[in-house]
């Protein structure tokens, strides 16, 4: 179950001030151009709709290829939604691993920037992870928390492919529409409530990878005996000395492709 991050008190969602106002309480024409972005991108979605249209809307707004969110989950993150498919796989590598940016910046609850994964600090803070992202062709990663400086509920990430920094209007930009996905996601009909319009519960649909990641680590935990944790780290292990995703395991273990046995 996802908490509800409560509100900041200096304004939106997720510690930013809101579109259109800065912190003086004078015009923002980059969070004035945002909102209009961000109205345009979800007009006439479906509320299941509106995590993926926000990825594709940071991706016009800001100097980045890619991007996605996930929410902070036991175990592993819960990949929702991304602008494209090499922006969930990156999402998914770092799943996979339990490494990278968005893992920090769940543990930190603020904006992790690697600007340079090819060299220097940020590809010796999470080396693997550098490998990979360098090879599936993209350089720098920032990752924003969602929610607030009280409750992170998750990240939107961000992918370039070109080492660099965001400037201080462009993480401005970022935030923003991490507040915005942080609304969107809690206006979403939770499965605690009686029962949604069409009768689905929150996130139904939308995190079916996840779903089949923890289906696996449940036939694991009965091929060898072992509690989740343990069940979890064997697939992830096993992904990794195979060059492939913790979900592209997962897949082949529920559909009996394969088996762990124990040692």
């Amino acid at each position: 179950m996802v908490v509800r991050p409560r509100d900041d008190p200096r304004g939106a969602p997720g510690g930013d001030r809101g579109p259109g106002r800065t912190g003086g309480g004078g015009p923002d024409p980059d969070g004035a151009r945002a909102a209009d972005v961000i109205a345009r991108g979800v007009r006439g979605a479906e509320p299941g709709e509106v995590p993926g249209r926000l990825c594709e809307v940071a991706v016009e707004l800001l100097p980045v290829i890619g991007a996605s969110v996930s929410l902070r989950s036991e175990g592993m993150p819960v990949q929702l939604s991304a602008s494209s498919a090499q922006a969930a796989r990156l999402a998914h590598i770092q799943a996979t691993l339990g490494d990278g940016p968005c893992q920090s910046a769940l543990e930190d609850g603020a904006p992790v920037l690697a600007c340079d994964l090819t060299r220097g600090r940020d590809a010796g803070r999470w080396p693997v992870f550098a490998q990979q992202a360098t090879e599936a062709g993209v350089r720098a990663v920032y990752a924003v928390p969602l929610g607030s400086g009280t409750v992170c509920v998750g990240t939107l990430d961000l992918y370039r492919d070109r080492p660099g920094e965001l400037t201080d209007r462009q993480l401005h930009v970022a935030r923003i529409v991490a507040g915005v996905m942080t609304v969107a996601l809690m206006a979403l009909p939770h499965g605690d409530e009686p029962e949604t319009q069409d009768g689905e519960d929150w996130l139904s649909g939308l995190a079916t990878d996840h779903d089949e990641v923890y289906q696996a680590v449940g036939m694991i935990m009965a091929q060898l005996g072992v509690g989740a944790d343990d069940a979890l780290a064997r697939l992830r292990a096993d992904a990794f000395a195979r060059g492939r995703t913790a979900l592209d395991v997962a897949r082949d273990v529920t559909a009996h492709r394969t088996r762990f046995d124990r040692y």
